[in-house]
């Protein structure tokens, strides 16, 4: 923005324009970067939202997707309760498990998969936090991309997998 006299007219400190100075046909201008120019600066939808934020963790806001065609692939700062209580229930199944496995290798039994039975050698202590920290770590994966496909089939996979893992360690007792 530049005045009569041809110098750029800026807000201190922050070097946006001043909204003071701004036409009613100015302000709605796009600026350089296409971005639509606002009294606070430019337009924060335009650019759209991170996988991670400040906002993810102290007051998101955005917890639903506003257009159709951003349906698939688009990040949210809130998460839903319905998704919420689906990784709850994976991490609840995931930490059952590593309760029966433990509990059915001090009565006789056999790890039949390698990486676990290598995180076993660790100790008891170890393998628990390990699996759980992997697991964590994968749903979290997870909930950041729950708007994509590919995420979508892996966290129903997943609930798939160990609801079965669990059922089939209490048909053994």
């Amino acid at each position: 923005m530049t005045s009569d006299d041809g110098s750029t007219l800026t807000r201190p400190r922050l070097g946006l324009p001043d909204p003071t100075w701004m036409t009613e046909t100015t302000r709605d201008a796009p600026s350089p970067d296409g971005a639509a120019l606002y009294p606070r600066g430019l337009d924060r939808r335009a650019k759209p939202t991170a996988r991670i934020s400040r906002y993810s963790f102290f007051g998101g806001r955005r917890k639903t997707i506003r257009r159709d065609e951003e349906r698939a692939g688009a990040f949210v700062d809130l998460y839903d309760v319905r998704s919420l209580w689906v990784l709850l229930w994976v991490a609840a199944m995931n930490a059952a498990d590593s309760f029966f496995t433990i509990y059915h290798l001090q009565v006789g039994g056999i790890e039949l998969n390698p990486v676990a039975a290598a995180m076993l050698d660790t100790g008891r202590i170890g393998f628990v936090l390990t699996k759980g920290v992997l697991i964590s770590l994968a749903l979290l994966v997870l909930c950041i991309h729950k708007n994509f496909f590919l995420a979508r089939i892996g966290l129903g996979v997943a609930v798939c997998v160990y609801t079965t893992l669990v059922g089939y360690h209490l048909w053994l007792l």
